[in-house]
């Protein structure tokens, strides 16, 4: 991955975090990003986009919802700044990620194997 590239994806409050909020989660959908943002489902889903075409995001179609998460191709450093970003600045995320565990009716995700 092109550091320039990355930095770049980056470069906008809603995808940036969306990103950390995915770290965060492990794993999270359109509508749950939604309500952690307070934007629009149609603007969440273009910010998603263009995270999938930088390839910072994979996705997972489980029945109605798709899934987002980070890349596992993602390279270790990149991995590194996000976790570091998240890390050193919890105020950032802070009130999307309460909005986001005060959501009712969160879509199921079923366990995964071991």
């Amino acid at each position: 991955m092109n550091p320039l590239a990355f930095y770049k994806c980056l470069a906008d409050d809603t995808r940036l975090k969306s990103i950390l909020l995915i770290h965060l989660e492990k794993e999270l959908c359109v509508c749950e990003l939604t309500e952690a943002l307070q934007v629009s489902q149609p603007k969440v889903s273009r910010h998603l986009a263009q995270l999938r075409e930088c390839e910072l995001l994979e996705d997972r179609r489980e029945g109605q919802w798709i899934f987002y998460s980070l890349s596992p191709s993602l390279p270790a450093w990149a991995r590194e700044v996000i976790q570091a970003t998240a890390d050193n600045n919890p105020a950032y995320t802070k009130d999307p990620h309460k909005l986001l565990c005060c959501m009712g009716d969160r879509p199921e995700r079923k366990q995964q194997c071991c």
